[in-house]
C-alpha cells in the first residue's frame, strides 16, 4: 500500500492511539486532533503532527484539510450509552453536529476515504445470535442512534459525493498494546474491564455487577470483547480495502467469544491477584443477557483474524499499564 497522510480525531484517546500505532508501524504520515477532554497526552508519540481542538471549529478544520490529507479514521466522539438517555443533547452535538462539520470540510477538498468507528449499539437487543450485519438495526440508546445516524449519512454521501466509508461495529473493546507503547489510561471509563482494573489498583472499593438473575449459566451477562489491537489492525484493512474496490463497506469487529461478568471478574482476580470485591445491584435497563458477534464478513473481506483477543490476553494487556500507572 502507498504511503497516506491520514487524519485521526480523538487520536489521543484510548481506541484512536492504537490506530495510530498501527499507522506509525505500516508508515503513514499521521496528524491527529484532540480536543483532549478525553484524550491522554501520554498517548501521543513525537513523530505525529497534533493539533489541540476540536471537529467543529472551522479554523481546526481549515488548517488540517490544507494538508491534502487521504484519509480521515474518526474516534472523536461521546460514547457512554447511559449518558446518552441523560444527555442527548451533548450526544447530538459532538457525534452528530461534529461528525457533519468533518464530512462538510472532507467533501470542500475532495477527501474520499472515511473511517468511522461505530458500534454494535447499533443493533439493540438481539433477535438471534450470533449478531450479523443483516440483524435490523433498533438501537436501545441515544449513543446508538447517533452512530446509525451517521451510517446512514455516509450513505448519502457516497450515493451523491463518491466519498467511500467503513463503518466499523464494534463490540466490547479492551485491552492495551501488548507491546506496551500505550501508557495513558482511559478518562472515565465506563466499560467493565477498565472497571475492574481500577478496583484491582484500589481507585475504586468493588465492582458493581448490574443484575446476576439473566438467564445465561451464571445469571451475569455475556460480551463480545474485541482487543483494541485487533481493532486497529482491522481499520487499516478497511481503509486498503475501501481504496482497492472503490466500494463502501460496513463490519462487525468481534471476537465470536462470549465471556460473562463473573467469568472475566474471576480470571482477572487471577492474573491480578487481587481480591475485586463485587456489590450486585439492579439490572441496568436495555442491558440484553448476551451478546455475540458475527466477524465471519470481516474475515473474508479483509482476511482479518483477530490475534489478541483471549480473555487471558485482554486482561493481562490491560493489568500491565494500570498497575504501572498505580505504583
Amino acid at each position: 500500500m502507498s504511503k497516506l497522510k491520514v487524519l485521526v480525531t480523538g487520536g489521543a484517546g484510548y481506541i484512536g492511539s492504537h490506530i495510530v500505532l498501527e499507522l506509525n508501524r505500516l508508515g503513514h504520515e499521521v496528524l491527529i486532533v484532540d480536543d483532549m477532554q478525553k484524550g491522554n497526552e501520554k498517548n501521543l508519540f513525537p513523530q505525529n503532527q497534533f493539533i489541540l481542538g476540536e471537529i467543529q471549529d472551522p479554523k481546526v478544520l481549515d488548517k488540517v484539510f490544507s494538508q491534502n490529507i487521504d484519509a480521515v479514521f474518526h474516534f472523536a466522539a461521546w460514547k457512554a450509552a447511559g449518558e446518552s438517555m441523560t444527555d442527548p443533547a451533548k450526544y447530538t452535538l459532538n457525534n452528530l453536529n461534529g461528525t457533519f462539520s468533518l464530512l462538510a470540510a472532507m467533501d470542500k477538498v475532495g477527501c474520499k476515504n472515511f473511517i468511522f468507528s461505530s458500534s454494535a449499539a447499533v443493533y439493540g437487543s438481539p433477535e438471534y445470535l450470533p449478531i450479523d450485519e443483516y440483524h435490523p438495526n433498533k438501537p436501545e440508546n441515544y449513543y446508538g442512534y447517533t452512530k446509525l445516524c451517521i451510517e446512514e449519512n455516509l450513505k448519502w454521501y457516497d450515493k451523491l459525493k463518491g466519498m467511500k466509508f467503513a463503518a466499523l461495529r464494534y463490540f466490547n473493546a479492551a485491552g492495551y498494546d501488548p507491546q506496551g507503547r500505550i501508557l495513558g489510561l482511559e478518562r472515565t471509563p465506563a466499560n467493565l474491564l477498565p472497571i475492574i482494573m481500577e478496583v484491582a489498583v484500589g481507585e475504586r472499593t468493588s465492582l458493581q455487577i448490574y443484575g446476576d438473575d439473566y438467564e445465561t449459566p451464571d445469571g451475569t451477562c455475556i460480551r463480545d470483547y474485541i482487543h483494541v489491537s485487533d481493532l486497529a489492525s482491522a481499520h487499516v484493512l478497511a481503509l486498503d480495502k475501501i481504496r482497492e474496490t472503490d466500494e463502501s463497506i460496513i463490519i462487525n469487529l468481534g471476537s465470536e467469544n462470549g465471556y460473562s461478568v463473573l467469568e472475566m471478574t474471576e480470571l482477572a482476580r487471577k492474573i491480578t491477584k487481587q481480591a475485586i470485591p463485587i456489590e450486585i445491584v439492579a439490572r441496568r435497563a436495555g442491558d440484553p443477557a448476551k451478546l455475540l458477534a458475527s466477524s465471519s464478513k470481516a474475515k473474508a473481506l479483509l482476511n482479518w483474524q483477530p490475534q489478541y483477543s483471549s480473555a487471558e490476553t485482554l486482561i493481562q494487556s490491560m493489568w500491565d499499564v494500570y498497575k504501572n500507572n498505580f505504583k
